[in-house]
């Protein structure tokens, strides 16, 4: 039996390299896109230097808003993966450098809507996204949504039999509404326009790690939220959304995230609980 082949779209992400790193431990043929190529390894784990796993990557250099630059690495793929949503959109990042007033980029930023792209459903095979802002901005709608429908569309027109979305287990109070919303359209639209894939939608809550310290504060004040709204019995969800999400560390849910391409028997969506039973089924097999 030939080894499986996965393509991460957003490979050098904090998740993407996880999802890679899990899935080189199972001995699966890994490739990640990304504009960048390789990751800049102090910014996704402790140390500057290259891990030993990662040498098992073909790290691969593609523009996702242009499917004629990664469509060809798509070919026997047996899963494809989409891993490069934002959290932030640029109207946060000018107002935070100054490039922009508070107002004029916050205004922006929790506006009711924004362009995303061309309908993704009705562009032509390895056609490229034209981003609708007149300022070319990354977009929730573009990244969140229309990014991934046309990766999973490319990754259909491929024959892959397997799509993996990361998405969010919900919003939160400090995020634009649109942040959650373009990420619940993505899934439906996948789900009901390319029903010959096995969709998969993650839906984590806040992310942690050791090696990005800044998460491990964040955790623990998550954690703590997550069990005063248990004891509330979840009244708190819709007004907190994901701030009182139980947090997981990220490799439990990139393991979880491989279980599932592997396991025929996970689609639609995967919360918080069946991301931490997928992740305790993968770490028995490895106990094998």
């Amino acid at each position: 039996m030939s080894k499986r082949r996965i393509v991460v779209c957003g490979g050098t992400g904090f998740l993407g390299t996880r999802i890679c790193k899990a899935a080189v431990g199972r001995g699966w043929d890994v490739t990640s896109i990304s504009r960048s190529g390789e990751p800049t390894w102090s910014s996704v784990t402790s140390s500057t230097t290259a891990p030993p796993w990662s040498t098992s990557v073909s790290w691969q250099k593609a523009d996702i808003l242009k499917p004629a630059t990664y469509k060809s690495l798509l070919k026997d793929a047996d899963a494809v993966v989409h891993s490069m949503g934002i959290l932030l959109e640029a109207d946060y990042k000018g107002v935070l450098t100054g490039k922009e007033s508070i107002w004029s980029g916050l205004s922006r930023a929790f506006s009711a809507s924004k362009g995303g792209s061309q309908n993704p459903l009705e562009r032509g095979e390895g056609e490229e996204l034209r981003p609708q802002e007149k300022d070319g901005q990354l977009t929730y709608e573009l990244m969140n949504r229309d990014s991934a429908i046309t990766l999973a569309q490319e990754a259909s027109f491929s024959q892959v039999p397997v799509f993996v979305y990361i998405s969010a287990a919900a919003g939160a109070p400090m995020l634009p509404k649109r942040y959650i919303t373009t990420k619940r359209e993505a899934e439906e639209t996948i789900a009901s326009s390319l029903p010959k894939l096995r969709s998969i939608f993650i839906r984590p809550g806040f992310l942690y790690d050791s090696s990005r310290s800044f998460t491990l504060p964040i955790a623990f004040a998550g954690s703590a939220g997550h069990m005063v709204n248990s004891m509330v019995g979840g009244r708190l969800t819709a007004l907190a959304g994901a701030a009182v999400e139980k947090p997981l560390k990220a490799d439990l849910v990139a393991e979880a995230v491989v279980e599932a391409i592997e396991d025929e028997g996970v689609k639609g969506v995967v919360g918080t609980q069946r991301i931490e039973d997928l992740a305790n089924v993968a770490w028995r097999r490895g106990m094998l």
